[in-house]
């Protein structure tokens, strides 16, 4: 109906429960909700129904008024059918579809690195994935970009999953004047238990947890993350970052990024980090209690006194399990890959840098690099930046006296205490009359203060198109004397005689060659036994 003219305005008021139904225009305002309505008027007068509507203020809640929200996915370049048919489409209230994920600062947290948010992170943790254990309450707990200042722990429940955007933009950070807790932040079971309560109460283990695109840091000396009793929890595409430099930590900083506790009953199982960063701690990656099956890959470690500790006084048999894999190793001062009295461990295909140097780089090693104190762990396909120079006085992969196995493309291969070196070539010059040294080798190589008294070159070579095969062991008193003998076969003489010599602790082989107008080419390696 066409509007003629306006006669009068009329208008109601009173409590929003009292609220008749209208004249048609006229106006009613509900003082106590300060809600403001309008009379539809009659469908005689062409209204569609008889009723009140709401006019939209500041007060309306916009969701109730809304109601519903049916997925159109405009872009897609046709109808989207979200339903049996075109006809019958899905729909759903605006609430249920904004509460498909609750974001952070949906329970208080601001994140903007001065207020305390340390109670808003926990309470949504809790009211999340803590107060029912119906998955159908359980939401995916969002940070946006910000700081988020915590003063205390910070309980990862059961079944949690906490995502950011991105390591360098998300980021929990721990701030206290004095620091009392332990841990930045903790696994905790399914009714946000931990230590020896987990599992009171029916409790579920910690489990499924799982971060993403995040940053867990600390201005204190402590503990980053503890996974505690854990299983099946994935971490990915995280920063663990402490407060110290290369120029403060020291032998006593024994704080680490993740350390992982468990009992003989309730240990860790199955957890994954990938392509994670972590620095600034005495270690990067910490285990002594049981574990088994811990991956760790794709990721960086640096800036610690050691880089990753396995099993230092093993509990309850100790770690693993643990692979450490496809990670680079930088600034570290001490060992990259420290591996105690344990079993079953592996490191491979990761790269060493500035490791077991004391932060001075090359040419000055003062440790070793992995460092294998048990049976049955392995180092395969690993890479160092360390030379042969610093290899000679401290090890890349050292074994001690167990069976387990270490190879690298420039140390060769080690089985236990048997050392088989990488194949080397020289040039044996014609007509070298007085003894010339082929290599030398430092019988006190390594902290271990075992000498290596005895080794045997194998060797090859090729004269004038003569062969030559065989092996000279060499014997020492570690100190003084040496002894050696030669024995090989070869086809017709090639005019080589071979010679070791001691100064010091130091052995040379050497050679002298007769004149046939023709160099040769020796192709060897050192075997030896520790």
């Amino acid at each position: 109906m066409a509007i003629t003219q306006i006669s009068r305005i009329t208008h109601r008021k009173g409590l929003n429960e009292n609220l008749p139904q209208l004249a048609g225009a006229e106006l009613g305002w509900a003082l106590d909700e300060r809600k403001l309505y309008i009379g539809n008027g009659t469908t005689a007068e062409g209204a569609p129904t008889v009723g009140n509507t709401e006019i939209l203020t500041e007060y309306s809640n916009i969701l109730e008024v809304g109601q519903t929200y049916t997925y159109k996915g405009a872009e897609a370049g046709y109808t989207v059918v979200t339903g049996v048919d075109a006809n019958n489409p899905i729909t759903r209230s605006l609430q249920e579809k904004f509460d498909d994920f609750a974001s952070v600062r949906d329970f208080g947290a601001t994140g903007d690195g001065s207020t305390d948010d340390t109670a808003a992170i926990n309470r949504a943790l809790n009211q999340l994935f803590v107060q029912e254990t119906n998955p159908l309450v359980r939401r995916s707990l969002f940070f946006p970009a910000g700081v988020y200042k915590v003063t205390g722990t910070i309980k990862i429940p059961a079944y949690a999953r906490l995502f950011g955007e991105g390591s360098n933009s998300s980021i929990i950070k721990y701030y206290t004047d004095v620091s009392t807790d332990t841990y930045v932040a903790r696994t905790s079971d399914s009714k946000n238990q931990t230590g020896a309560s987990i599992t009171n109460n029916s409790a579920t283990v910690p489990s499924g947890i799982e971060m993403q695109s995040m940053s867990i840091e600390t201005t204190e000396d402590n503990h980053i993350l503890l996974i505690e009793s854990a299983v099946d929890c994935s971490f990915e595409d995280m920063l663990f970052k402490g407060p110290k430099t290369t120029s403060s930590i020291t032998a006593s900083d024994d704080k680490a990024c993740i350390i992982v506790l468990g009992t003989s009953i309730l240990y860790p199982k199955n957890i994954n980090f990938n392509r994670v960063t972590t620095e600034g701690t005495g270690y990067g990656f910490y285990a002594n209690d049981k574990c088994r099956g811990i991956t760790l890959s794709n990721s960086r470690i640096h800036t610690h006194y050691k880089g990753v500790r396995l099993g230092e006084t093993p509990e309850n048999n100790g770690p693993t399990g643990v692979r450490i894999q496809q990670c680079v190793f930088d600034d570290i001062h001490s060992q990259g890959i420290q591996i105690g009295a344990v079993s079953y461990n592996i490191s491979a295909y990761n790269i060493f840098y500035d490791v077991g140097n004391t932060f001075n780089g090359s040419g000055s090693p003062s440790s070793t690099i992995i460092d294998i104190a048990n049976a049955d762990n392995v180092s395969i396909g690993d890479l160092f930046e360390r030379d042969d120079t610093d290899n000679a006085t401290y090890q890349r992969i050292f074994l001690t006296e167990k069976a387990s196995i270490g190879m690298d493309g420039a140390q060769g291969l080690q089985l236990g205490t048997h050392s088989y070196g990488v194949g080397q070539v020289a040039t044996l010059t014609d007509n070298t009359s007085s003894a010339t040294t082929i290599f030398t080798i430092d019988l006190t190589n390594t902290h271990t203060n075992v000498d290596i008294a005895c080794f045997r070159m194998n060797y090859s070579l090729i004269r004038n198109g003569n062969h030559r095969m065989g092996s000279i062991d060499i014997a020492s008193d570690g100190s003084a004397s040496v002894t050696y003998s030669e024995d090989y076969t070869e086809n017709t003489t090639t005019g080589i005689t071979f010679s070791v010599t001691q100064s010091s602790d130091d052995v040379s082989v050497k050679y002298t060659t007769t004149s046939t107008g023709q160099n040769a080419t020796l192709s060897y390696s050192i075997e030896k036994l520790y």
